[in-house]
């Protein structure tokens, strides 16, 4: 009976992908792990999976500014980091700014080999997702060494490294984020009620939005029984055989609180194949074109967005003071605001983040 449970499961993720691909796609553009739309990357991966980019501005534009950059990124196989390469690269083009994207695709030793290459690289800034957040000290002291300031965006490298090697650090605020969805569903449940969670405690932005969600069940935390919290992996697969467990093992289940997308549209298709659509409610942080859509459908119960599209711009644009000596960085970490996507806001920008 497991068994069937399991093929029924994956049986409706695909189904749940291959709606949300046509429902989410761009008339130009696509690419995503999780079935919604990305901008496509102009990047080609060669053996080792590495991708680069090197975008330079037309000819009318480039005599304005001799200026490169390069974004080092945990990987482009993802629409969260692909949205925040594309803004940089259409803002650098803007510019008249030469770019490069270096993707190590979630391998460390990759990403550290290519910090060292920027660091000889002739760079004017460098922004960097870490695939370890403190795995790369060796290479952002060589960045410093090379006089390249480092704008450390989305996933903050640890506090030692921050104080001594970045000049910024720009990403959502994740406490907030969960806080938010742990409001709406203390205000949804106000009798509380079962509730499992599906974490990723290796990363400390994702442990932020458990401890937000937490404390947002405010005074009706102790209403609410978790019954089950386990490591989603932030994977789709990994969460739907997860929650297919938990679901079985606890029939009265009210809940998911998951820490992103791919693991929320795991919760669901486990839901979903469960027939328990509507009798179990979905919590989830990202609020990409599939939680988007999600939402639409009525997968998802509510969604709390995270901001790539803003970070870009955010960091651009304080990159931008910085070289041209336009004021100083007083604050080091900055975390740029979340809010719940609503039905509105998930249509009008069904096929973008935020």
């Amino acid at each position: 009976m497991r068994k069937l449970r399991k093929l029924l499961a994956m049986g409706v993720v695909l189904s749940m992908l291959m709606g949300l691909l046509a429902g989410c796609s761009a008339p130009a553009e696509s690419g995503s792990t999780t079935g919604g739309s990305a901008p496509e990357t102009e990047n080609a991966a060669d053996e080792g999976n590495v991708q680069e980019e090197d975008s330079t501005a037309d000819e009318g534009n480039a005599a304005d500014s001799d200026l490169s950059f390069a974004f080092c990124t945990n990987t482009l196989n993802n629409t969260f980091q692909s949205s925040i390469d594309s803004k940089l690269r259409e803002l650098c083009e803007a510019n008249g700014i030469s770019y490069t994207c270096l993707d190590p695709d979630y391998d460390i030793n990759t990403q550290l080999s290519q910090l060292s290459d920027v660091a000889v690289g002739g760079y004017d800034a460098v922004f960097i997702i870490p695939v370890d957040s403190a795995g790369i000290t060796a290479g952002l002291a060589e960045i410093q060494s090379a006089g390249i300031p480092v704008f450390n965006v989305d996933t903050a490298v640890v506090d030692e490294d921050i104080e001594n090697f970045v000049t910024l650090f720009v990403g959502t605020n994740a406490y907030m984020a969960g806080e938010l969805v742990g409001e709406q569903m203390a205000k949804d449940y106000p009798d509380g009620g079962k509730i499992a969670i599906l974490d990723f405690p290796s990363n400390e932005s994702c442990v932020d939005r458990v401890n937000g969600f937490l404390a947002g069940l405010g005074d009706n935390k102790d209403k609410f029984e978790i019954v089950a919290q386990q490591d989603g992996e932030a994977a789709l697969d990994a969460s739907l055989a997860l929650a297919d467990d938990i679901i079985i093992a606890n029939p009265e289940l009210d809940a998911f609180f998951c820490i992103n997308d791919p693991s929320a549209l795991g919760a669901a298709a486990s839901i979903k194949a469960a027939n328990k659509t509507g009798q179990i409610g979905v919590y989830s942080i990202d609020a990409s074109p599939d939680g988007k859509q999600a939402l639409l459908d009525g997968e998802f119960t509510a969604v709390a967005a995270q901001v790539p599209l803003q970070i870009a711009e955010y960091s651009f644009e304080e990159a931008m003071k910085f070289l041209k000596g336009q004021g100083s960085i007083t604050e080091k970490k900055v975390y740029l605001d979340s809010h719940l996507v609503l039905e509105d806001e998930a249509k009008e920008t069904i096929n973008d983040w935020q």
